[in-house]
């Protein structure tokens, strides 16, 4: 089974990458854009019927930094 794990930085935290990149598409003729946030995808490979509550508690331990990321997990 296959789980795709989305982190993103929480509401409120400072996003210095997604500040960047809103800046430099600005600059390079993309002038609607207002913001970006940047975050990051991790597919996972695992054991079929591996449960939701593992990955939540991989998530919790190493995938994302729950004090200031948040995260979703989709089961494939």
């Amino acid at each position: 089974m296959k789980a795709i794990v989305t982190v993103n930085l929480k509401n409120g935290v400072l996003d210095p990458q997604g500040k960047a990149i809103a800046h430099t598409l600005v600059d390079i003729g993309y002038p609607e854009v207002q913001g970006a946030r940047q975050g990051k995808v991790i597919e996972l490979d695992l054991a079929d019927g591996t449960p939701k509550e593992k990955i939540e508690e991989m998530c919790d331990k190493l995938l994302a930094n729950p004090v200031i990321e948040s995260y979703s997990i989709e089961v494939a």
